[in-house]
């Protein structure tokens, strides 16, 4: 795509970045075909083509409106147009780089703006997000039904961690609201790699992945915790640590991110670039271990959910059901498996309608083959499809402890 910045947009940070991706995209249109939001909405300016054409022209000194901010705000962020894209368009990137100008032209109503201010006061903190669902699970008859869905309707206690014993020592992060709403997930994970002979460490010190803060506009704060992590994590990298494992794909597609995103800071670059290599979800730890030692022998009927930031941004798509068949699960079918489920962060907050329907439409094709239990490898996915109520929703690694013998 021809493309030609503006003086001022010449002096982002990221402009020759911006470019480079405007300048590989072929306005071919093939991403809108897998664009869950064009495919509800059916504008080309909620499909992938046209957010960059919107990016391109703000980017090249054209006005800024609050009809661009929106059509910016519904996209999911789920990155199906890459896995699509023959050009290899870094969507994500262009996308982010976009929003932060748009964002600082146009400022947003009063309502969007305390929103959001709450969404990142509230969720990167732990102990007040469990306080916070604590009491909403005491006052839960009296709150109303957008909140009510957001509370797990089970909370499965974390059984007990292992012991730190092994030679083989990896580190995990812990995370924001996952403790809090699926504490059992990192705990089981734990115990199954314990079974394999890996310890696992979790660093107090390291909290928020950032991706929470970034993609709501606080893009210096994301980067910020990003640091923070990187330093938390160090001493034990320095140690020997073979891995960073993350249960929640959408922290682990972003902590894969980092080298990317600080490659332009000269005293963290080389060690975000160390810590993305370390970074792995939990599948790609356990699909190089030999499995039969577990001796788990799963017989239940799943209906395996892989969230967008496993299948589109790691490129992890199928490895969840894989380890599933080898452990004897039965897995059911899955239609338009691609398609996003309408979690994506804080989406199904910021933009409630347009993530119920992609919510529903998700739990239709999970339940067309009457599993028994819906399994995903994201804690906001898992809360997303959860919360209506229907099958029950649960992180995969629980069910492969819970076949343990």
């Amino acid at each position: 795509m021809q493309t030609t910045l503006s003086d001022d947009a010449r002096q982002l940070p990221r402009a020759e970045e911006a470019e480079r991706i405007l300048r590989s995209c072929v306005h071919c249109g093939f991403c809108n075909a897998t664009c869950p939001t064009y495919q509800l909405l059916g504008d080309e300016l909620d499909g992938p083509r046209g957010r960059i054409y919107l990016i391109k022209q703000v980017l090249e000194g054209n006005e800024v409106t609050h009809k661009t901010q929106q059509h910016l705000d519904r996209c999911l962020s789920c990155r199906n147009c890459e896995t699509t894209c023959p050009s290899g368009v870094d969507y994500h990137n262009l996308l982010d780089i976009g929003r932060a100008v748009v964002d600082a032209a146009v400022p947003r109503p009063l309502g969007q703006r305390l929103l959001r201010e709450g969404l990142r006061g509230v969720l990167p903190n732990p102990g007040l997000f469990k306080a916070l669902v604590r009491s909403g699970q005491v006052f839960r008859a009296v709150l109303p039904s957008t909140l009510q869905v957001k509370l797990p309707r089970n909370v499965h206690p974390a059984k007990p961690r292992p012991t730190t014993r092994h030679a083989r020592q990896v580190l995990m992060l812990e995370g924001c609201v996952q403790p809090s709403l699926s504490p059992n997930t990192n705990a089981a994970a734990a115990r199954v790699l314990d079974r394999l002979g890996i310890s696992v460490t979790a660093i107090d010190e390291a909290g928020c992945c950032g991706a929470l803060d970034y993609h709501l506009n606080a893009q210096a704060t994301g980067l910020d915790r990003a640091r923070r992590n990187i330093d938390a994590w160090w001493p034990r990298i320095e140690g020997g640590a073979e891995a960073i494992v993350q249960t929640a794909s959408g922290c682990g597609a972003f902590i894969k991110d980092y080298g990317h995103l600080l490659s332009s800071d000269p005293a963290y670059a080389d060690k975000a670039a160390k810590v993305s290599a370390l970074a792995k979800d939990l599948v790609e730890v356990l699909r190089g271990e030999p499995l039969d030692k577990l001796g788990v022998h799963g017989d239940q009927r799943l209906a395996v959910h892989c969230p967008c930031t496993l299948q589109h941004a790691q490129r992890l798509g199928g490895a969840v059901e894989a380890i599933l068949e080898t452990l004897g699960f039965n897995l059911t079918p899955v239609p338009d498996s691609h398609l996003c489920c309408g979690s994506a962060g804080t989406y199904s907050l910021t933009q409630p309608e347009l993530a119920r329907q992609l919510r529903d439409n998700k739990l239709n094709a999970l339940e067309s083959g009457r599993p028994d239990v819906i399994v995903t490898a994201n804690i906001g996915c898992q809360s997303h499809l959860d919360g209506a109520g229907r099958t029950p929703v649960r992180h995969w690694i629980e069910l492969v402890e819970a076949a343990l013998p």
